[in-house]
């Protein structure tokens, strides 16, 4: 079980790789930087001479006797190794081993299910171990579980081929599936497969620029009205449309008839019978 990286406490592992004055032995048979073999040569010549041509003398072959050295440019050789150790990485295949367990006596639904499981590991480049579980009394009857996994290996010889034969092992018996040659082609295909392209032969564009294309080719103009602007609001027209204050009229203020006052002369004139002294 790896150790997690925080609670790690091992040096990191250092470059093994000896350079310049990390070449302890007294001579090296020399590998110049066209690759051409210069000799055997003392060790502290071969640094001098590495130096003369600004490069780095590194030992490439340390069981060698005597070591053999190169000169090179070593950070570049680092680079070169880490893009090798990456490739060779890339082509590499991973494989993944599913299993699914079979009882003898599977219903039909239950079978159905577990063999489209089995046709989707196998187009997923997996290989698929396949158990049948025996119990009790069934164990007296392997010839079952042998015709159930020929059965199976029958209905999807078309994704995938039988790696092992049916095989007794205590109470179970497995049979191992590998992806058909046709899947890994197809899948070789997919992953190899060129971008997408039009029939012109160009790149995918994006649709604009195949709406205007189409435009260009039907002899039409393209384009794509602006947005409209929000219009400001135009203070002087509504100041304009707001109806204005009627302002009174001085004609219907000298129409208006006036209070009358009361006579001075009705006053005057008149009596009370009943305030009248009698005499």
């Amino acid at each position: 079980m790896p150790v997690p990286r925080r609670f790690d406490r091992r040096l990191p592992e250092r470059d093994q790789t000896r350079i310049n004055d990390r070449i302890r032995v007294p001579e090296v048979r020399l590998i110049g930087e066209d690759g051409n073999q210069i000799g055997v040569m003392k060790t502290p010549d071969a640094l001098k001479y590495a130096e003369e041509r600004d490069l780095d003398l590194v030992e490439v072959a340390p069981d060698a006797r005597p070591p053999v050295c190169r000169v090179l440019d070593y950070s570049k050789y680092k680079y070169e190794q880490a893009q090798k150790q990456k490739a060779a990485r890339k082509h590499q295949q991973q494989i993944t081993i599913r299993e699914i367990k079979f009882r003898p006596k599977i219903a039909q639904n239950d079978y159905d299910t577990k063999k489209g499981h089995v046709e989707r590991f196998l187009k997923g480049r997996d290989k698929v171990k396949v158990t049948i579980m025996f119990r009790g009394r069934e164990q007296a009857h392997p010839e079952r579980g042998t015709a159930l996994l020929e059965k199976l290996a029958g209905e999807l010889s078309e994704v995938g081929v039988v790696e092992q034969s049916p095989l007794q092992d205590g109470r179970n018996m497995t049979m191992m599936l590998a992806p058909s040659k046709a899947i890994l082609a197809e899948a070789e295909h997919g992953e190899h497969a060129p971008a997408e392209h039009h029939a012109d032969g160009g790149e995918k564009k994006p649709r604009r620029q195949q709406r205007e294309a189409a435009a260009a080719a039907n002899g039409k103009d393209f384009h794509v009205d602006p947005e409209p602007e929000e219009e400001a609001p135009d203070e002087a027209v509504q100041a304009d449309d707001e109806t204005p204050a009627v302002a009174p009229d001085e004609s219907d203020a000298d129409d208006e008839t006036p209070a009358v006052a009361p006579d001075e002369s009705d006053a005057d004139t008149g009596t009370d019978s009943d305030d009248a002294p009698t005499g």
